[in-house]
C-alpha cells in the first residue's frame, strides 16, 4: 500500500498510545509500520533531501500536531505519552483524526496562527496540506532544481563542442577522475583508435583507466552504437567506459549495457545536467536556507 500522509496516522498513534504508558517516537514508528503493512522499501523510502525516511517524518509531524493541540505530552527527552484530552478523544471513538478534528482546540488554532500551510483547491477554497513541511519544502527544492537541469541542458545544446567538451572535462574532474585538468583535458578532448573519443584516469593516481565517449547529439542513442562502444573497449582489452549524451538512449541501449560483462554506464543529457547541478558546472547558488531544529542536549544539560 502507498505510505500514508501524517493526518491518517494520528488515529493510529493516539490509539497506540492509549496504554497511558510512554513510549518513544521509534517504538510508534515501527509498530505503525507493523499496522500498516508496510514494505520493507516503504519503511526506508527518503525524503527528496535523503536525510530522513519519508514514514519516520509523518509519525514525527502526527505526533508533533496532537502535541500542540494537548492530546499528547513529553514526558523525558525523546518520550512521550496521552494526555487526559487525549485519553477524552478516543473515548469518543472517532473513525479519523486530522487537523479539522485538531481545530477545536484553542491551543492547536494558536498554533496554526503562526503558520501558513493552507493550500488552494481548483474551487479556490483553502484546505489543509497533506504534506509535512519537510515534504513541501522538498517538493519545491526538487521542482526548482529539476526546472534549473531542463534549462542547463538547453544551453548545452546550443553550446559549441568545443564548449561541450570543457563540461564533459570539468564534470569528471569534480567527480574525481582524472587527475589534474590537464591531464583531463589532454585524454578527453582527442579521438582514440576504434571510435574513442577520450581515456581519463579513473583516479588521481591513474591506477586504472576509463574509456569515454561523448557525443552532442539530438536523437536517441540506440543500441548499435552501444554495441560499437563495447566492441572498442574489448579490442583495448578495457573493462570499463562512459558514454555521455546530451540527448537519451533508448531501452534497448539500456538493457544491453546493463547485460554485457564490460562496465558501461551511460549517461544522458538530463542525468548530465543534474550532476552539473551537483557539482556546481556552469551553476552558482542563489540562496540557502538551513533547517534548524532544537538541541535538546542544550536544554537538559550535563
Amino acid at each position: 500500500m502507498a505510505i500514508p500522509d501524517y493526518q491518517t496516522l494520528m488515529l493510529p498513534l493516539l490509539k497506540f498510545l492509549g496504554d497511558q504508558q510512554e513510549h518513544s517516537l521509534r517504538q510508534a514508528i515501527d509498530t505503525l509500520a507493523d499496522q500498516f503493512n508496510l514494505t520493507d522499501k516503504e519503511r526506508k523510502d527518503l525524503l527528496p533531501s535523503g536525510q530522513q525516511a519519508i514514514f519516520s517524518n509523518r509519525v514525527g509531524w502526527a505526533r508533533t500536531y496532537m502535541k500542540k493541540a494537548g492530546l499528547l505530552e513529553s514526558t523525558r527527552r525523546g518520550y512521550f505519552r496521552v494526555t487526559p484530552r487525549g485519553l477524552s478523544m478516543l473515548k469518543q471513538n472517532p473513525t479519523r483524526i486530522d487537523i479539522k478534528v485538531l481545530d477545536q482546540f484553542q491551543e492547536f488554532r494558536d498554533f496554526k496562527a503562526t503558520r501558513r500551510e493552507k493550500v488552494k483547491t481548483h474551487e479556490g477554497a483553502e484546505r489543509e496540506p497533506s504534506s509535512t513541511p519537510e515534504e513541501m519544502l522538498a517538493t519545491a527544492y526538487q521542482t526548482l532544481r529539476d526546472d534549473l537541469a531542463k534549462e542547463l541542458l538547453e544551453q548545452i545544446k546550443a553550446s559549441p563542442p568545443s564548449l561541450f567538451e570543457d563540461i564533459v572535462i570539468d564534470l569528471l574532474i569534480k567527480m574525481g577522475y582524472g587527475g589534474s585538468r590537464e591531464d583531463a583535458g589532454q585524454a578527453i578532448g582527442k579521438t582514440g583508435d576504434e571510435g574513442i573519443d577520450g581515456i581519463i584516469k579513473e583516479d588521481r593516481l591513474g591506477l586504472d583507466i576509463i574509456y569515454v565517449q561523448a557525443k552532442k547529439w539530438e536523437n536517441t542513442v540506440g543500441r548499435p552504437e552501444i554495441q560499437k562502444f563495447a566492441g572498442a573497449l574489448q579490442g583495448q582489452r578495457a573493462r570499463k567506459g562512459i558514454f555521455i549524451t546530451t540527448s537519451d538512449f533508448s531501452r534497448d541501449a539500456n538493457e544491453y549495457a546493463s547485460r554485457i560483462d564490460s562496465k558501461i554506464i551511460l549517461i544522458d543529457g538530463l542525468t548530465l545536467a543534474q550532476f552539473m547541478v551537483d557539482f556546481n558546472i556552469g551553476v552558482n547558488i542563489q540562496a540557502t536556507y538551513d533547517i534548524k531544529k532544537i538541541d535538546l542536549d542544550y536544554f537538559t544539560g550535563p
